[in-house]
């Protein structure tokens, strides 16, 4: 299964919601750009782009189930909307238990234990500090806390450099 195949399904499945394609279709492209900016090989390359792809596989179901696409309800559901996701592609199982659990934790960033992650988490922040607005301060925090990728914080600095400056 290639990437673009990764995305019609998972256009597909987002039934028409123009924010999740939207939101996904973001995280993707900069997930893919801090990915090559890292220099990762290509099966790394290939896992962070699925990833980025799919990571918010559960907030459809959150939002029936729960009323809202909190975090912690998207890590708990996700594994199992995953398997069957996957289930007829020709992905390893080793990339798709992968995937699993970098999206059953991709609102979790302690115990980040890979590049893959680490890239998941930065891309997902890119798109969520513009989308929810988040100030200065905040911004600083994860520059400062939580990137680690060089290629991550270039774009952070970059895209938010009036939110820093204004807060200083």
């Amino acid at each position: 299964m290639t990437v673009a195949e990764v995305v019609k399904k998972m256009v597909e499945y987002s039934k028409g919601d123009l924010h999740d394609i939207s939101h996904f279709m973001k995280v993707y492209a900069y997930a893919k750009t801090i990915a090559e900016g890292e220099n990762l090989s290509p099966e790394q390359q290939k896992l962070v782009e699925v990833t980025a792809v799919v990571h918010d596989i559960a907030c459809p179901l959150c939002r029936v189930k729960y009323g809202n696409a909190n975090g912690k309800h998207q890590e708990e559901e996700s594994a199992a909307l995953l398997e069957e996701f996957f289930a007829d592609s020709d992905l390893p199982k080793e990339f798709v238990d992968r995937v699993s659990y970098i999206v059953s934790h991709h609102h979790t960033i302690t115990g980040i234990d890979g590049i893959d992650y680490q890239i998941m988490i930065e891309a997902d922040y890119l798109v969520n500090a513009d989308e929810s607005n988040f100030s200065g301060n905040n911004v600083r925090n994860m520059l400062e806390k939580v990137f680690k990728t060089e290629t991550g914080k270039f774009l952070l600095q970059s895209m938010y450099q009036k939110r820093l400056n204004a807060e200083e």
